[in-house]
């Protein structure tokens, strides 16, 4: 048995020794292993008798768990100390600043949204919303557009499905905000001064169409507003939108069902080496429709036109951003490329507002 103690001071000074797990996985083998010290020793125990197997064998056990809780504690300890080293090598100082990363992007349609509700609440403009999947009354009929109407055939408008025998009025996809100018007559009465945000949606395809856009219109009824009017708010509009300090609005006779007279509105602008500059040059660019409110289209309303008269006008959000911002192509905005969303993007927190500059 003194044999066994000497073995076991040998073992535990190797296993306190060793410096690494190397090391240690070495002392392991050369007493624990199949061809170690100690198991050599169990490998005797069948050539002697019971009783001294017996003792033996006991003795033999005890050893070789000291020898591997003293194995596994070293193993343990090793492992702590590589990992405090590690994290000595590997220390970052918190308190330095961080580096700058932009949390999320903005699409620039969401950001023109924000940026011409603001101008026109500046104004005095609430805006007002509606469902984007619209009765044909409220779509068509309300707005003064007859039944022979190209935009009122399939070729041109998303008609929801019927079932054959389904006698309740045809619905669609809304082809432009005006129904919501109907809603928000209906519901409020006059006098009224609402744009109206959002989607539409139109058969068309192309560099600058989309079967689904972003389309605004504005409202203002009362008793004694004029075209005047309307050229004033679309003045300011766009000087504040294109931030520039003057702006050369043109209007054009043209013909809406829903307005009376009706104006197509062309803004002065130059393309000097392909650049678009607003409020300068010789050229001149469509923005967007205007007039004043049809008497029927106040009637279907529920607005006595001979009490209350008003302009209304519609632009396409995704127009004005691609003239603003530079972007060339409208299907861009739809195919989901983070590459062009980081590009043409807006930070996270870039409120727009008048007096700290819409765009930053």
């Amino acid at each position: 048995m003194d044999g066994f103690e000497t073995l076991k001071g040998k073992y535990l000074g190797a296993v306190a020794s060793a410096a690494s797990e190397s090391a240690l996985e070495e002392v392991r083998l050369a007493a624990l292993g199949k061809k170690g010290e100690i198991s050599a020793l169990m490998s005797t125990l069948g050539k002697m008798d019971p009783d001294q197997r017996k003792a033996t064998g006991a003795a033999l056990n005890i050893l070789r768990d000291e020898i591997d809780a003293a194995l596994r504690a070293k193993k343990s300890a090793l492992g702590d100390a590589a990992l405090d080293e590690r994290l000595r090598s590997e220390w970052l100082d918190v308190t330095l600043p961080g580096r700058p990363r932009r949390m999320g992007t903005i699409h620039p349609v969401s950001q023109v949204m924000e940026e011409l509700t603001a101008i026109f609440a500046d104004m005095g403009f609430a805006v007002a919303e509606g469902p984007q999947v619209e009765s044909d009354w409220y779509n068509f009929d309300a707005l003064n557009i007859p039944p022979e109407h190209p935009a009122r055939q399939e070729h041109d408008t998303f008609f929801m499905h019927r079932a054959p025998g389904d006698n309740r009025p045809p619905h669609v996809l809304r082809t432009h905000t005006s129904p919501v100018q109907i809603r928000a007559m209906t519901e409020q009465g006059a006098p009224i001064r609402v744009i109206a945000p959002g989607r539409v949606y139109r058969m068309d395809m192309d560099q600058t169409h989309t079967p689904m856009f972003h389309q605004v219109e504005g409202l203002a009824i009362d008793r004694n507003i004029s075209m005047a009017n309307l050229k004033w708010v679309l003045e300011e509009f766009c000087r504040a939108f294109f931030e520039v300090p003057s702006v050369e609005l043109r209007f054009r006779a043209s013909h809406f069902p829903f307005t009376e007279p009706s104006a197509e509105v062309d803004i002065r602008c130059s393309w000097t080496g392909g650049q678009l500059k607003i409020g300068e040059g010789d050229s001149w660019l469509e923005i967007l429709g205007s007039g004043m409110v049809h008497p029927k289209v106040l009637t279907a309303a529920g607005v006595d036109p001979a009490q209350w008269q008003g302009f209304a006008f519609g632009m396409g959000i995704d127009r004005i951003a691609m003239l603003k911002y530079g972007i060339p192509d409208l299907r861009a905005f739809f195919e989901s490329d983070l590459r062009w969303l980081r590009h043409y993007g807006f930070a996270a927190l870039d409120m727009p507002d008048l007096a700290g500059g819409l765009s930053g």
